[in-house]
């Protein structure tokens, strides 16, 4: 753990990140377009900026500065003003959600100047970064991973180095996908069930309830391929009996949204598509009745 560490963007997520580097060993510089949070820092005993370039320049080659603003066009002119100060060495690191493409642009355009550059997006919301058990999803270098990784083990409890330059981006991205589609399915089930006539809190109560013990739609995300299962597969067994209890009661959903009227169009496209999701070909037959583990 050596040299000093800068944050730009003390936003709702980049702020509690933040508090977690203030007994850096070797100094905490911050900066923020907003007064209010440096006035926060302050009187924490980090050390306030007068610009990004203020920052950049204070930090030095031997450290690393975290980058946590709003979106490409902000990160682009975040590290603009980093490369006009910075020292050769420094490693800045985007916590920000931007394009999949933007990571490589920026690094390939600081190699120049000598700046190192990691996409280093977070998962974990607002929670996660006051707890400091944030997922960071880190592309880059090896040295350059390696040079952040005490300040980014400070912030997360799981940091992924997922691999080259844009890595990071690409595997949030697919995690977000998730997640929103998820919110979307919420939507869904909600007006379905509101159809029905059911309590639409009790019924978050059950999701969150049962989520926290079957893991939700994380628990089948352990296999390192989406080929088709072969017969052989430990997988396969386990796959075909999700399968056949779900397309049970998707058909289910799917025919009491149709006696309310309610449209469902992604528990039909579930329905279509379920065994391929799976990685199971359309005619795997399962007869038992009882719920995986792992499974709602």
């Amino acid at each position: 753990m050596t040299g000093p560490v800068g944050f730009v963007g003390l936003g709702a997520i980049g702020a509690p990140m933040a508090r977690r580097l203030l007994d850096w060993p070797d100094g905490l510089f911050v900066y923020d377009v907003a007064p209010e949070p440096l006035a926060e820092f302050v009187r924490a005993g980090a050390k306030v900026a007068t610009s990004v370039a203020e920052l950049a320049a204070a930090v030095g080659g031997a450290g690393t500065v975290c980058v946590m603003v709003r979106d490409d066009d902000q990160v682009r002119d975040v590290l603009a003003e980093i490369l006009g100060a910075a020292s050769p060495g420094l490693v800045v690191a985007i916590h920000s959600t931007v394009a999949p493409e933007t990571p490589a642009r920026l690094a390939e355009l600081s190699a120049r100047s000598g700046v190192r550059v990691i996409d280093a997006p977070v998962s974990g919301s607002t929670i996660g970064a006051a707890n400091g058990t944030l997922a960071i999803l880190v592309g880059g270098a090896d040295d350059a991973y390696a040079a952040a990784a005490d300040v980014l083990a400070r912030m997360g409890t799981r940091v992924i180095h997922a691999g080259p330059i844009g890595a990071g981006t690409r595997m949030k991205v697919a995690r977000n996908l998730l997640h929103f589609v998820s919110f979307t399915a919420v939507a869904e089930a909600q007006r379905l069930a509101e159809a029905a006539g059911i309590d639409l809190v009790e019924l978050g109560h059950v999701v969150r309830h049962t989520d926290a013990i079957t893991g939700g739609p994380g628990a089948i995300m352990y296999r390192d391929s989406t080929a088709q299962l072969a017969p052989e597969d430990p997988w396969h067994g386990i796959f075909a009996h999700v399968r056949a209890l779900g397309e049970k009661d998707l058909g289910l959903a799917v025919g009491m949204a149709e006696r309310l009227g309610v449209d469902v169009p992604l528990a039909r496209y579930s329905l279509a598509n379920l065994a391929r999701a799976l990685g199971l070909p359309p005619d795997v037959p399962d007869s038992t009745d009882e719920p995986a583990e792992g499974t709602a």
